[in-house]
C-alpha cells in the first residue's frame, strides 16, 4: 500500500447487471492477462426458500477465466442492505484479498446490538482480509487505485477511484434516479450530500459507475455516467441544489421508503465478509430477523 495518487490510465470495465436485485458487479482490469479488481459482487438468495445459488457470480469467473485475468481483489463499497455479497465464494475461485473501508466496524457495532449476534462476533473489521482508509491508494496490477469515503447512506460507504473511472457504490444514481436513502442506522442526509459533493468536485469526464439502476419504466438499465451530466442533470443534487434543499428531500423522500426486500439477511451476513453465521448444533445456518426493531 502506498499514498501515491491514482493514475489517469483509461481502465478497461465490465459490468454485469443482476436483475433480481437491481445490482451492478464490476470488474476493473487492464486488458487480458493483467490483473483486476471485482467490486460489489452478488451471491443469488432466494427469501422464500432462504437458499443461495451462484449463478451472478459464475458468470464473473467465466468473465476472469475468459480473459486470463489474476484477481488481486474483491471489494466492497460498503455493507450492502439489498443484496448478499459473494465474495468468499469468489475468493475460493479466484483468489484476491476481500476489503471494504474501515469505517464497517462502526456498522458492525450497530447491527451486532441489532441482531444480537453471538459473543465471538468482533467488531474489529478483521473478517476482511484488508480494512482500506480514506484517501489510501493501492495497486490492481499496472493500475493505481484510490479511496474516497462516501458517508451517509451508511457511515463506512467508499468509492474507488482507478484512473479515470469511479465506482461510487450507492451515494450517486443515475442522474434521473437521483441518491440514496440515508435512513438506515447511521446515515444521514446532511453527510452524504457533502460526499456527493466530493465525487461532483471530479473532473467533468471522470466516468462515473453506479452499483445499482432503478430506470423509469421507459428507459433501459443504465450504469455509467459522467461527473458532467451528474452536475447537470442529477434529479436530487445537480449544481444549484444547496444542502439545506437536499436534506429536506431526502428526509421526505426516505419517509415514504419500505426496507429493502433483504436487509435482513443481507446485513448480518455482509458485515461478515460475505461469510455466513456460525453452524449450530444441528449443521445449519441460521440469519435472524428482529421483530419490530428496524
Amino acid at each position: 500500500m502506498n499514498s501515491a495518487a491514482p493514475t489517469l490510465a483509461k481502465p478497461q470495465v465490465q459490468g454485469f447487471f443482476d436483475k433480481t436485485t437491481w445490482t451492478v458487479t464490476y470488474v476493473v482490469h487492464n486488458g487480458p492477462g493483467s490483473d483486476c479488481a471485482i467490486i460489489d459482487s452478488v451471491l443469488d438468495y432466494d427469501p422464500k426458500s432462504g437458499r443461495t445459488r451462484t449463478i451472478a457470480a459464475d458468470k464473473v469467473i467465466a468473465f476472469v477465466k475468459a480473459h486470463q485475468l489474476t484477481t488481486q481483489w474483491i471489494l466492497e463499497t460498503h455493507a450492502h442492505a439489498d443484496h448478499l455479497s459473494a465474495a468468499p465464494y469468489l475468493k475460493k475461485h479466484l483468489g484476491g484479498q476481500i476489503a471494504i473501508g474501515d469505517q464497517i466496524t462502526r456498522v458492525q457495532k450497530v447491527f451486532k446490538g441489532i441482531f444480537n449476534l453471538e459473543p465471538e462476533f468482533k467488531q474489529d473489521g478483521s473478517q476482511f482480509d484488508v480494512l482500506l482508509k480514506d484517501d489510501e491508494a493501492f495497486q490492481i496490477g499496472e493500475l493505481t487505485a484510490k479511496v474516497l469515503a462516501v458517508p451517509g447512506h451508511t457511515p463506512a460507504c467508499v468509492a474507488y477511484q482507478v484512473g479515470d473511472a469511479v465506482f461510487v457504490g450507492d451515494t450517486l444514481f443515475m442522474p434521473d434516479v437521483g441518491t440514496a436513502r440515508c435512513d438506515f442506522p447511521g446515515g444521514d442526509a446532511k453527510t452524504l450530500y457533502a460526499s456527493t459533493r466530493k465525487l461532483l468536485a471530479l473532473p467533468a469526464q471522470t466516468r462515473l459507475f453506479m452499483c445499482h439502476d432503478y430506470p423509469p419504466t421507459d428507459r433501459p438499465i443504465a450504469f455509467e455516467t459522467t461527473v458532467a451530466e451528474q452536475r447537470a442533470k442529477n434529479i436530487h443534487v445537480h449544481d444549484g441544489v444547496s444542502e439545506a434543499q437536499f436534506v429536506e428531500m431526502r428526509t421526505k423522500r426516505d419517509a415514504t421508503l419500505e426496507m429493502p426486500v433483504l436487509i435482513l439477511p443481507a446485513v448480518q451476513i455482509n458485515i461478515r465478509a460475505g461469510e455466513m453465521p456460525p453452524k449450530e448444533a444441528n449443521g445449519i445456518a441460521y440469519a435472524k430477523i428482529p421483530l419490530n426493531a428496524l
